[in-house]
């Protein structure tokens, strides 16, 4: 009987890798083909993107030794922690209220519901709230706070709350989808040992949510510092994210290789804080482990 059992524990796990291998092999020949092509580009001498040959790291130093580009990593980097931060903040109620009570369903489809129009319509919402001829100046100006239309566009902060309204849905499921998990009788046993509400909040469902808020903002922050469309449709030539300084190595000046460089660098640096993130989770999912035995 173990003889059998054992070998029908293999045939399963020996169908389950068949059933993958095809996918594994599709997604990883789709990243990494393009990524080791990226990083052949970014080690060519020119600054050209014809006529290419040899080898050489110079893009890489001017990329990490330029003040120009450092201080764009690190307002970037920056913009991405506030928008983590901020979304953290605001989604973790939300996503705690839609994974408690009633109509769970309906507080899914709402949450879900910006995600699906298009970047491009949002993006120009926002621009009809916050323009000088927008709502936001209509309001203002009809209860006599402004004397004259005011110009919110084209500045640090309306990006970042633009960033945040964007990605603050993947925040919000990450961590519904974790407070769902989470056994209610967890919180009446803590109010039993007369936990009131913030140390029960405090000592019981953040650690058992954590790993949600941890996946939700490497989502967040990975896509905050790559985004192009918001800084340059919203923020204007007032907000030079890292992403519009590659999009304009490859696209305007047409610099392949050190616009390629620069790509590879934000990606070390999403992966960077990603594991950083995910080291941060490790300790409260063995919690999670020890109180679902």
């Amino acid at each position: 009987m173990g003889r059998f059992l054992t070998r029908l524990a293999w045939s399963r796990d020996i169908y389950l890798v068949g059933l993958l291998t095809p996918a594994v092999v599709a997604v990883t020949l789709i990243l990494s083909v393009p990524i080791a092509w990226l990083v052949r580009i970014s080690l060519y001498p020119q600054d050209q993107s014809y006529d290419l040959s040899g080898w050489s790291v110079v893009h890489y130093f001017k990329a990490l030794t330029d003040d120009l580009y450092l201080a764009s990593l690190a307002r970037t980097t920056l913009y991405g922690l506030i928008v983590t931060l901020g979304t953290a903040i605001l989604g973790f109620p939300l996503g705690y209220a839609a994974a408690r009570g009633r109509l769970r369903r309906w507080k899914i489809f709402f949450m879900v519901l910006p995600l699906t129009l298009s970047l491009i319509v949002n993006i120009f919402g926002w621009i009809m709230i916050l323009g000088q001829n927008g709502l936001l100046n209509s309001l203002l100006l009809r209860v006599h706070l402004l004397d004259q239309p005011r110009q919110f566009l084209f500045g640090v902060g309306t990006v970042l709350v633009v960033l945040g309204h964007t990605y603050l849905p993947f925040q919000i499921l990450s961590i519904m989808s974790v407070v769902a998990q989470i056994e209610p009788m967890l919180e009446e046993a803590s109010a039993s040992l007369r936990g009131n509400r913030w140390v029960t909040f405090r000592r019981v469902i953040i650690p058992l949510a954590w790993p949600g808020i941890v996946a939700g903002s490497t989502i967040v922050f990975i896509l905050t510092i790559s985004a192009f469309i918001i800084p340059q449709l919203i923020g204007g030539a007032s907000v030079q994210m890292y992403a519009v300084l590659v999009f304009q190595q490859m696209m305007t000046v047409l610099n392949w290789p050190f616009g390629a460089s620069l790509s590879l660098i934000l990606l070390v640096v999403a992966i960077a804080f990603a594991t950083v993130f995910r080291t941060a989770s490790r300790g409260t999912e063995e919690l999670k482990d020890a109180v679902a035995k």
